[in-house]
Formats: structure tokens, sequence, C-alpha cells
């Protein structure tokens, strides 16, 4: 199968490692840096969208936010333009579910397929194919897709064939991951208040209440303050709480807790802690409580 990966970020580069043998891979970053060590492992390195998706039957996307997805599906020279007809673009991208779909629906007209599939995990789960994925889009789309699904991850969550349903549950599921980080930091400055380490203070909530690998990742990085380099970065949780907000308006399901915890991202960006890894929320928790 011949795969595009678009996107080399955090997470993309090794997610796109992963496929390195076990495709005809080539692979496009608008920054060429991150894409330059791949031509080390044999792999095409792209100087534009087009030259990427050249002959690819699968394009992924791994991109930061809705304008990026749609700069490179519609923008000039993009994938809406340049996808052979019947390939199939996979967004594993954290986007919002009007921009879902919106690429969706443009693919359908243009003869093209479109398959939403975001990921759970941090980058060390992408370097060891532990992801745990979302997928929604027609039933032969999807289809098309699991021997990538199997490489990159562990297991695949099939959502139906509204593609921006798996969108839609990603944002659900980042929301309660950062509803979980702002209550460990709550719980450890108190703890630590009272006279008990952090790091006690998780083990007996991750024994006796949680037993969570959520916990031990998010819940491990406050107690060592391992917050850089950034894993998922607070200002991309930010960015996906505001979305699961405005799909949660759309439909007409409140969602009260996540309403206060954009503020409480949102103060930990304007302290300029944006750029380190969603953990450093707990910054906030401990600065309101005297500890910092």
């Amino acid at each position: 199968m011949r795969v595009a990966f678009l996107g080399l970020g955090r997470m993309g580069d090794p997610m796109a490692r992963r496929l390195v043998g076990a495709f005809e891979l080539s692979v496009f970053n608008r920054d060429m840096a991150r894409a330059r060590p791949f031509a080390a492992l044999g792999v095409r390195v792209a100087g534009s969208v087009r030259e990427a998706v050249e002959g690819a039957e699968v394009a992924i996307t791994m991109l930061s936010d809705d304008a990026a997805e749609e700069a490179i599906t519609f923008g000039p020279g993009g994938l809406l333009e340049t996808l052979a007809p019947e390939a199939v673009h996979v967004s594993m991208s954290t986007i919002g579910i009007a921009a879902s779909a919106r690429l969706g629906e443009a693919h359908a007209e243009a003869g093209q397929g479109f398959v939403a599939a975001p990921v759970f995990g941090r980058p060390p789960a992408a370097a060891s194919g532990q992801l745990w994925l979302l997928a929604a889009g027609p039933d032969d789309q999807v289809a098309r897709c699991q021997p990538l699904f199997q490489v990159l991850g562990q297991g695949v969550f099939p959502l139906g064939g509204r593609a921006s349903t798996a969108h839609a549950m990603k944002l659900a599921g980042n929301g309660l991951l950062v509803t979980a980080v702002e209550a460990l930091s709550e719980a450890f400055a108190f703890g630590e208040k009272a006279g008990v380490p952090p790091e006690t203070t998780l083990k007996i909530l991750n024994t006796a209440l949680l037993k969570s690998p959520l916990a031990d990742a998010y819940g491990g990085a406050v107690v060592r303050g391992d917050f850089e380099p950034a894993g998922f970065a607070l200002r991309l949780g930010l960015k996906d709480v505001s979305l699961a907000l405005r799909a949660a308006e759309a439909y007409q399901a409140p969602m009260p807790i996540a309403s206060l915890l954009r503020d409480r991202l949102l103060a930990a960006v304007a302290k300029g802690y944006g750029d380190q890894d969603l953990a450093a929320l707990s910054r906030i928790s401990r600065e309101d409580a005297g500890l910092a």
C-alpha cells in the first residue's frame, strides 16, 4: 500500500516511523527540517502535498488544529486537488466536528474517501504502536485502513459511518483527560498542604481508587514536575476543550466542568505555560494553594 503521511510533529513523527518498511511511504511536513531525517530511512521526502500524495492510496494527516487540517486539504495544491479519485484521506488530527464534516463532504463530492481516526496516547505509545484509535467513515474505507491501524495501535474502536463521530469522541476523551489532570492536581495540592507528599497521594489514589494508566502518566508527570518537552502541549488542551464546548453547544449537551476547565487552561496559557505539557496545569493549583 502506498501511504503519504502529512504532519511530523511530536505525535506524527513516531507514528510515521512505525510505518517505515511496512508500507511504501512518503512524508511531508511544512517545516522540512522535521522531514529530512526520514530520507536516511529510505522514505521519500516530499517538498509539497502534491508530491507526497502522488500515487498514494491513503493520505494520513496528523496536524495541530482545524486551520492546519483545512489548509492542507483545501489550500492550493492540497489534498482535495491532488489526491487520486477513490484514495482515502485519514484524519488522525484532533479537530472540531464542523471541520470534520466539511472534510468528509468535500472529499465525497470529489470522489475521494474520508475516514476520521484520531488517537489516544502520548508519543511513547505512538513509537511503540500502542495507541488506541477511534475510526469512523464508510465501512469499505475503514476496512482499507485496517492494515495501517494494526501497525499504529493496539486496538480500534469503530464508531459507524459518520466520520465526525470519531472526532466528537476524541474531544470527549480529551475533556475527560483534562478533568483528570485538574482533579489530580487539586488533590496533590490539598494533600501537600496537609503534609502528604504528592508521590504518596498519587500512590494512594491510584491504588485505592483509580488504577488508571492516565493517572500513572499524567499524575507521575505532575509529581516529577516533568513538563518539558511536552507530550501533549497545554495550549492544545485549551484548543481541544474549546472545541468540545462548541460541539457540546451544537449537540445541546451541557458540559459545565469543561467550561471551568477552559478558564483554568486559559490562566495557565496566560502565565506562559502553554508550550509545556498538559501536566503543567498543576502549577495553577499549586499557585492557588500558596505552594509556588
